[in-house]
């Protein structure tokens, strides 16, 4: 493979199709790069039609935009689609917060990509042995760089089975992992109801709830009812709480009082203000 580093334009640099990493404004990168230049140079390859395509660097990229650079340093790689997929993911999967959603694309873009190479998978720029990859499996090999199983992999991979607003909440902590897994099982018609009851309930499905609404599309049993019947259900991780800070409390109670003993007090007092009012009740109905 031949390689060579060399000042690129900035003009000549494109984004690689359908990165699966998204854009983030990062004013510490920038910062960086207007005190200190582009300390790790880019990693590119050449385009038939000219100029240059962007494996490792977006952000770099867009720093030194922002800064006004006109040159960047770059490795100029030859590589074909496959390797570039591959560089591309094993070169971003150790950002700081990734999305899942970022993760999802990434793995199956890297996993389609060796699926397509065969024997072949160049992961470390060629240095895997073909006997080694022999004994993995496809999706073992794609978790190496990220240090995850084969068996995490693949369960990322079906996020991108998900209805894109399910996969944004995923994004947003508004859905957890496990039950989203399990909700990409379901036909998009039925992600489409879950949506709507979700909004519907203002909550999102547990892990119970989601394996159930699974089998019961296995038995041709889930219907537009059943997903709001399940999604109505009350969660207790989900009933309205009231929450009192352990310093807020301390003022009103004598030094040294532990959170079990403001609690002791707190259902004492609030049991008698219930007994107060229940006689103040029968006092005006006996009238």
């Amino acid at each position: 493979m031949k390689e060579q580093i060399k000042n690129v334009l900035i003009s000549d640099l494109h984004p690689f199709p359908e990165n699966p990493f998204k854009m983030r404004d990062d004013t510490g990168l920038q910062e960086s790069i207007r005190d200190y230049g582009v300390i790790s140079p880019l990693v590119v390859r050449p385009l038939d039609s000219g100029g240059y395509e962007i494996i490792s660097g977006h952000r770099r990229r867009t720093a030194c935009e922002a800064e006004g650079i006109k040159n960047v340093p770059a490795f100029v790689r030859e590589m074909d689609d496959n390797t570039a997929v591959i560089a591309l993911v094993d070169s971003n999967i150790h950002r700081d917060h990734i999305l899942p959603s970022e993760k999802a694309f990434a793995y199956k873009m890297k996993l389609d990509a060796i699926k397509r190479q065969g024997e072949r998978t160049d992961l470390n720029v060629g240095t895997t042995s073909r006997q080694v990859v022999g004994k993995l499996e496809s999706a073992d090999i794609v978790g190496q760089e990220a240090s995850e199983s084969g068996r995490q992999v693949q369960r990322y991979i079906r996020l991108t089975e998900l209805n894109p607003q399910l996969l944004q909440m995923v994004d947003d902590g508004r859905v957890a992992f496990s039950p989203a897994i399990e909700l990409s099982y379901l036909e998009p018609e039925a992600q489409t109801t879950v949506l709507e009851a979700m909004s519907l309930e203002d909550r999102s499905p547990s892990l119970s709830q989601a394996q159930r609404m699974r089998n019961l599309q296995t038995e041709c049993k889930l219907d537009r009812n059943a997903v709001f019947k399940i999604m109505a259900e009350e969660k207790p991780n989900q009933k309205e709480q009231i929450k009192l800070k352990t310093d807020d409390l301390s003022k009103y109670f004598p030094k040294g009082y532990t959170p079990l003993q403001m609690e002791s007090v707190i259902m004492k007092l609030l049991s008698e203000w219930q007994q107060k009012r229940q006689r103040a009740a029968q006092n005006r109905y006996a009238r």
